[in-house]
């Protein structure tokens, strides 16, 4: 499975893709609410939050035979915070269309909880990985970590992730991320710091 970084065409695809990928997360299900219709308004939150990253942000994506992405992994560049405050500003519809008025709020609480705990030293931050359902289990996401945690080994830096659930911990246990305890201050949701070391030159091998 090849992986390639997205261009500024893909975005609205993988916003689509993270949005089906995340309806049922608890943490997004804490920021656009309990209702029906919770992987359109988690597509509109992630498509806000991507233009808002812009170039703080890598955003690398597998496609499948027909040209379709199956899945997308996004990355925060070492020594950024995401998106600064003017740019997730600029994208006030977007949010307000995802989240309304009190989903802006508890989004807001819970970007707080995370920076919160982001480690102090440089590191390669990943804000969301996803896959699209009919490409589940087969090894996309795995592939999305490989890719870029080579990058991240070569350069000697840590990674940093936070995860809502067991079976995705699962996951990047086996990518050599380790569990930091649990986020506290995030509404509804009790999501899981994980922090991958920087790797040796002999661990990289």
């Amino acid at each position: 499975m090849l992986v390639v970084p997205a261009t500024p065409a893909d975005l609205p695809a993988v916003a689509a893709v993270l949005g089906e990928a995340f309806e049922d997360d608890p943490v997004i299900v804490g920021f656009v609410g309990p209702r029906d219709g919770r992987r359109e308004r988690a597509t509109h939150l992630f498509g806000a939050l991507l233009a808002a990253e812009g170039d703080a942000a890598v955003v690398d994506v597998i496609r499948g035979h027909d040209g379709a992405l199956l899945g997308a992994a996004v990355w925060e560049l070492p020594g950024t915070d995401g998106a600064t405050l003017p740019a997730l500003l600029g994208q006030t519809p977007g949010f307000l269309r995802a989240l309304g008025l009190g989903g802006v709020r508890r989004a807001l609480t819970g970007r707080s909880a995370f920076a919160r705990r982001r480690p102090a030293e440089d590191h390669w931050y990943l804000g969301q990985i996803g896959v699209t359902a009919a490409a589940r289990g087969a090894g996309v996401g795995s592939r999305l970590l490989e890719h870029r945690l080579r990058f991240i080994d070569a350069a000697g830096v840590g990674a940093y992730l936070e995860s809502s659930t067991e079976r995705n911990r699962g996951l990047y246990r086996r990518h050599g991320f380790e569990p930091q305890g649990v986020i506290d201050g995030v509404p509804h949701a009790e999501p899981v710091a994980m922090w991958r070391a920087p790797r040796t030159l002999a661990e990289v091998g």
